[in-house]
């Protein structure tokens, strides 16, 4: 009959591959069985009898068929049916010795789903299995145990007579799955007992007792609390507990009690040796009911020891049977804990106090006081979690009136304090955001507001004080919504309070040296907010706020002056003692300068320190006894001023006349206006003057501070106003004869080179720039190497001055000095770097920018291994200003020969990435990239970008491409270093995008093709989106297909040198490298160029070494490019025939393939060979290679892709089959697949099946089918699948090869040939369709 047929078919497809048509085939035996449920309960019997060998899985399929249809029809299957059935299972569930879970957990649900009606029948049955001496199956225990809970009334009069059998075998187990199992069963029986016991007025024995069982109960305990309990294995040592727990309520109370001291701390100590501390919680909660629900007396001998152990599992269900009965020591204990700072004993003590003042009102009622003040070491508590569990705390509190204590304000304020949090910026994956408690406050506040009326008189008008202070801003919100409650509230109400007396609030006045020295900040913010204030204090303030504020300073200085002056006129030693060390510390180290008040750049604070340094000297000297001060006054008064700022002065007095002088005169040097740069040069030279012509030097000593002088002076030479130049001149002349008296020449020797500057004096009304560098910068090559230093960075600060003239000169100057002398300063080639980064971000001169690159270069083409690695360890992101000393470095082709070369080098050899584990809650390690790599790589990149570095790409570019395309595929999957994000928001000046790794590279490798003049490649790759897909790590491969097809087309010629540069990459250990690689050359292969250029049998040998890679997309990819031969040069197809047809054999045949990928490769590449193999390579392998493709035409392919490949290698393979019965005979096999997916919903699978259909209508056998394929299956022409198909039936029944059956035995057969379908969707509705045969 039919029915059996289909019900046949369906136990046949049971075991589907896919689970959706699974699932179907199971509902429509269901659908069946609840028809005719004898007979398919028989059907599915004897298919599991016939089959002895089936799979486990497909045997597992049915027996849970035969559990949902016992379990829908219990009532309507026959007696002895549900003896054959009983039968059927036991024997499956005990067939096999070795435990089979999945097997025979199906064949045990059977018995259980049968013994909710018939449990004699099948306790009749399991007890045959379950005899005295004889250790029965695991699954005859699991059994048994299941029974017990879904049919409690039915098995629990058989359980005392199984408990006695069970006693004696749980002395003879060995194995730890069959203790397991025992333990479970006991638990189970235990519950089943307590249930029973529970509900005596439903159960059909209700004379049953709870001491019926206790001497089996604690016979069983004793073997496995002593015996059990002490096995490695933590699984069973769990089921032992959580048996063990059940057990305590059918203990005598005797037993329990004298147990109790043994049993609580074995249980605890499970918490240290298991990580699942649920059931071990579970079983120690069930303990404590059953001690405390018999009044144990010991129980109290173990409160510490049960206190400490569980204050770690923050279970506050251990406190229902505690806190009743052992109040104050709980709260001792709990209070103690939360004064220990560790944040897991804070959270567990703060979750137990909430649950005792909400569970607890009358005992905590004299705790109040207490807990308020304990309550106050957690709101210090800085972590997030903490603090979640504080507001939680605080919300039972004021539901239980805590709040309206003293000290509740507090609690309030806290809150307040939580509302006004800021956002998140950086936390832990674990940590509570400050976004989540902020709005955990919001809602906490509203509460109090809303639904505790007792705290309306707490919360008004103490919230208006929160209104005003700035670090509650961020809480105005809430605060407002709170108060506007509260006061519509109050006024309801007609509350006298609402009315608030704000006179009695106190106003504080600010006075300039309280609070930290607050007056001259206050007054300078009031200074910069003026407009705001009001249009008309601008100009007012602009012109008294700064007075004051420099009458604050001086004030300030002169009062910290006087101070320590007048403790040297009694303590002069420790005085000067003091100031020495002063000037030793940090906060002098980084000035340097004009005898020393020459300040770094923004260091204000610095001179400030120390010109009152300087006044504290005088004071000194003014307040110290005279005979003291004498001795004192040049080796440590005039010697720490001296050493302070670099100068050696012998003559004190001439030292502090200059010194004096100066200080008001350096800061004019640079002043916007023409007049007060001109008084102070001239003041500067006439102070030079008379120090030259006070200068007595009787020993040969250095002048420490010439370098600062010139470098200071020499770009005013240029200064726009002409008597400010003649003046520079006059400072540089006396500076040079002031050096030369300090090297011992007399007072009338001329220096020729120093005279020559009076000669460019008289011509600086219309100077002559270029002779004017040149003799600064002869001068400067007498400057004394150990000042050279000085010098430099002199002429750094230069290059911002405000005249441009100025900072041009200084530039000149600079780079001068850097070509004649910078080949000895290589100790300070990274300090000099970052000082010209520094300067690059604040120069707006073009000229000095292009001057910086030059210096750059210069110290390059002295240092290059130093200034490379200097600038490579710059921070990523670049900012804009690394990338101008990137840039500057591609202006000489020859350094940046050197450079890429040095690059490309390390990049070969360097780690491109390292793996790490980025969290411990998710498995698998992430590939995070190695800074210097991606830093090289944003390196080239700006390099490239110079137009001047393109005779140097030119001469590279085989090299570059093929280091930049490896490193392109060693960015794909790889994420940016931790650091290198939070970088990327600091400045708003990043240059180099870092969103990811792969950008780079893929940026860097554009610019290399642009700066390689390469658009006809470039041109595609832009209209295609290559560049976008490369980027992808998913169309990462495509995008590098786009890549190598561009190349061949438009750069051929430089092909032999990229590939060769890549070959050493494809053994590379980096698999993503090796796909990069392999993707590339896979296109190559694609085009005739590679023949041209005679590259086609490195690249097909390269390809043949991949087909056995280690990584399947390397694999997939290898085999396509094999298939590429085809299209790129044809007529080398039989010359590598053999592998050929190995390779895509081996593909087609590929195990470790998930996506089918490779096959999809195989079977493509193989058609496209097929089109140019001549016979004779092939004849032989036809059957073979069909037998291959056959299951993914029928049902193995999983999608259209696929099913789209196969189909068309069948139609390229007819060509060779025609005239080979066998393989007509399987185009026979395979034409109602085709004739199907004739209407796939796929228009590429239509597509394929017409050219299939059309290639192979001659080898079907009849004419007339084979003119209507080649008539109606035209491949851009419509179908009418159904008008199609008719015609093509009536064909098929008037042939003589085929039958036709008009009953509904035809049906069924169509429907299990569809159950054969490929398609998941098919299948379904085959097996849908199937379900209603009955």
């Amino acid at each position: 009959r039919s029915e059996s047929y289909v019900t046949l078919a369906l136990l046949d497809a049971a075991n589907d591959r896919d689970p959706v048509v699974q699932e179907q085939v199971r509902k429509s035996i269901l659908t069946l069985g609840n028809q005719q449920p004898d007979k398919v309960l028989s059907m599915c019997q004897d298919y599991l009898l016939k089959h002895p060998k089936l799979v486990v899985g497909h045997r597992v399929v049915i027996l849970q068929t035969i559990e949902l249809v016992v379990k829908s029809r219990i009532d309507d299957i026959s007696y002895p049916k549900i003896k054959s059935v009983i039968q059927l299972a036991s024997d499956e569930m005990t067939k096999s010795k070795e435990v089979v879970p999945e097997w025979q957990q199906a064949a045990s649900n059977i018995l259980v789903a049968v013994g909710n009606k018939y449990i004699n029948d099948i306790m009749e049955e399991i007890l045959r299995k379950f005899q005295p001496g004889v250790l029965p199956h695991f699954f005859v225990v699991q059994t048994l145990a299941n029974l017990s809970d879904s049919n409690v009334y039915g098995m629990v009069p058989f359980l005392n007579a199984i408990m006695g059998t069970m006693l004696p075998m749980l002395g003879m187990t060995k194995q730890d799955n069959m203790k397991w199992v025992f333990s479970s069963a006991l638990c189970h029986f235990s519950e089943s007992i307590l249930e029973y016991l529970a509900n005596l007025d439903k159960a059909p024995d209700p004379t049953v007792r709870k001491d019926t069982f206790s001497s089996e109960i604690y016979s069983a305990y004793d073997i496995l609390f002593n015996s059990w309990m002490q096995s490695r294995e933590s699984k069973l040592r769990l089921t032992v507990a959580e048996a063990l727990g059940s057990m305590s309520h059918l203990m005598a109370h005797d037993k329990l009690e004298e147990q109790l001291p043994k049993l609580l701390p074995t249980i605890l100590g499970l918490y240290k040796k298991n990580s699942e501390h649920y059931i071990i919680s579970k079983s120690l909660c069930q303990i404590l009911e059953a001690s405390v629900n018999m009044g144990s007396r010991v129980l109290e001998t173990q409160i510490d020891g049960l206190l400490v152990a569980l204050h770690q599992q923050v279970s506050v269900s251990f406190t229902r049977y505690l806190s009743n009965t052992f109040p104050d020591r709980l709260m001792v204990f709990v209070l103690q804990r939360l004064e220990n700072s560790n944040k897991r004993n804070r959270m567990g003590s703060l979750a137990v106090l909430r649950h005792l003042i909400n569970s607890s009102t009358s005992i905590m009622e004299t705790k109040r006081l207490l807990i308020l003040a304990s309550i106050r070491q957690p709101l210090a508590d800085h972590s997030n979690k903490v603090k979640k569990r504080v507001v939680q705390v605080i919300s039972a509190m004021a539901h239980h009136g805590y709040l309206e204590l003293e000290g509740g304000d507090l609690l309030v304020r806290f809150i307040i304090q939580h509302c006004a949090l800021p956002d998140t910026y950086h936390v832990q994956t674990t940590e509570v955001t400050n976004e989540a408690l902020r709005s955990m406050c919001d809602n906490t506040l509203h509460l109090f507001t809303t639904t505790v009326g007792r705290l309306t008189d707490v919360l008004w008008p103490m919230l208006l004080c929160y209104l005003t202070p700035n670090q509650y801003a961020n809480a105005t919100t809430p605060l407002c919504k709170s108060l506007i409650l509260l006061a519509n509230k109050k006024q309801t109400a007609q509350e006298p309070n609402f009315i608030i007396d704000f006179n009695a609030q106190g106003v504080n006045a600010a006075f300039p040296f309280r609070c930290r020295g607050h007056g001259a900040p206050s007054l300078s913010l009031l200074h910069a907010i003026s407009p705001n204030i009001h249009p008309k204090a601008e100009p007012l303030w602009e012109n008294e706020i700064p007075k004051l504020v420099n009458y604050f300073e001086v004030i300030g200085m002169q009062g910290v002056a006087m101070g320590i002056g007048l403790c040297a006129s009694s303590h002069l030693d420790g005085t000067l003692e003091k100031l020495e060390e002063f000037g030793k510390s940090d906060a002098f180290r980084k000035a340097s300068g004009i005898f020393g008040l020459l300040k770094d750049k923004n260091d204000v604070d610095v001179e400030k320190m120390k010109s009152t340094l300087i006044l504290c000297y005088g004071y000194v000297a003014l307040h110290a006894p005279e005979d003291k001060l004498l001795t004192r006054i040049d080796s440590d008064i005039l010697h720490n001023i001296s050493k302070n700022f670099n100068t050696k002065v012998k003559q004190s007095a001439l030292f502090i006349e200059c010194f004096c002088t100066f200080q008001h005169i350096e800061s004019w040097l640079s002043s916007g206006q023409d007049h007060e740069r001109e008084r102070a040069v001239k003041t500067t030279a006439e102070l030079l003057q008379f120090y030259l012509d006070n200068l007595r030097v009787k020993n040969l000593v250095t002048f420490h501070n010439l370098g600062a002088l010139v470098g200071r002076l020499a770009p005013r030479c240029t200064d726009p106003n002409p008597e400010v130049r003649r003046a520079a001149i006059d400072c540089i002349y006396r500076l040079m004869y002031i050096q030369l008296r300090y090297e011992g020449f007399s007072l009338d020797y001329k220096d020729d080179s120093v005279e020559g500057l009076l000669v460019v004096r008289e011509k600086l009304s219309n100077p002559d720039h270029s002779v004017l560098y040149k003799t600064c910068s002869e001068l400067t090559k007498r400057l004394p190497q150990q000042q050279l230093s000085t010098l430099l960075f002199m002429l750094y600060d230069g290059l911002v001055d405000a005249q441009s003239n100025c900072s041009r000169a200084s530039s000149v100057i600079l780079n001068t000095l850097l070509k004649n002398r910078g080949a000895g300063l290589q100790d300070l080639v990274p300090e000099m770097l970052e000082v010209l980064h520094n300067r690059l971000q604040v120069i707006g001169e073009e000229q000095v920018k292009v001057a910086i690159g030059q210096s750059i270069l210069i110290l390059a083409t002295q240092h290059l291994q130093t200034v490379v690695n200097t600038l490579v360890a710059y921070p990523l992101p670049y900012d804009s200003w690394s990338c101008e000393m990137w840039i500057a470095l591609g202006a000489d082709s020859t350094l940046a020969l050197q450079i890429m070369e040095m690059i490309i080098e390390k990049l070969n050899v360097m780690v491109p990435y390292v793996d790490k584990k980025e969290s411990m809650l998710r498995p698998g390690l992430t590939k995070v990239a190695t800074s210097q790599p991606l830093a090289m790589t944003c390196a080239l990149r700006e390099m490239m970008l110079n137009g001047q570095s393109a005779d140097a790409v030119a001469y590279l570019f085989p090299k570059l491409f093929s280091a930049l395309l490896v490193r392109l595929g060693s960015s794909v999957g790889v994420q940016l270093p931790k650091d290198l994000n939070s970088n990327s928001i600091i400045s708003d000046h990043i240059c180099v995008s870092l969103c990811c790794v792969l950008s780079v590279a893929v940026e860097a490798l554009r610019i290399l093709l642009g700066r390689a003049q390469l658009d006809a490649v470039m041109k595609p790759l832009d209209q295609e989106g290559a560049w976008d897909k490369m980027k992808d790590p998913h169309q990462h491969t495509t995008g590098v297909t786009l890549l190598s097809r561009a190349m061949a087309k438009h750069a051929g010629p430089r092909l032999p040198s990229i590939v060769e540069s890549l070959c050493p990459s494809l053994c590379n250990i980096y698999e993503c490298q090796r796909i990069t690689v392999t993707a590339f050359f896979s296109e190559l292969l694609n085009h005739h160029v590679v023949t041209e250029l005679m590259i086609l049998d490195m690249l097909m040998n390269n390809m043949m070494e991949r087909i056995t890679d280690t990584c399947g997309t390397v694999r997939m990819l290898a085999v396509r490019g094999l298939g590429n031969i085809a299209v790129g040069s044809p007529e080398k197809v039989n010359k590598y025939a053999k592998e050929l047809l190995a390779a895509m054999s081996s593909g087609m045949e590929e195990n470790d393939d998930p996506g089918k990928l490779i096959t999809l490769e195989a079977m493509s590449g193989m058609s496209k060979i097929l089109l140019y193999l001549d016979q004779k390579n092939v004849h032989l392998l036809v059957v073979y290679i069909f037998m291959k493709i056959k299951p993914f035409l029928e049902n193995v392919s999983e999608n259209d892709e696929i099913r789209c490949a196969s189909i068309m290698l069948l139609g390229n393979l007819s060509k060779f089959g025609s005239g080979e019965p066998v393989f007509k005979d399987q185009i026979h096999n395979v034409l109602v697949s085709l004739l199907l997916h004739l209407s796939d919903p796929n228009p590429q699978v239509v597509k394929a099946c017409k050219y299939a259909m059309r290639i192979c209508a001659p080898v079907i056998g009849s004419e007339q089918i084979s003119a209507m394929f080649q008539n109606h299956l035209l491949e851009e022409k419509g179908l009418h699948h159904g008008e199609f198909i008719n015609d093509l039936t009536k064909y098929l029944v008037r042939s003589k090869s085929f039958l036709y059956y008009k009953n509904t035995h035809r049906i069924a057969e169509c429907l299990v040939m569809l159950l054969q379908d490929p398609d998941p969707l098919v299948r379904v509705k085959a097996a849908e369709a199937m379900g209603h045969f009955h």
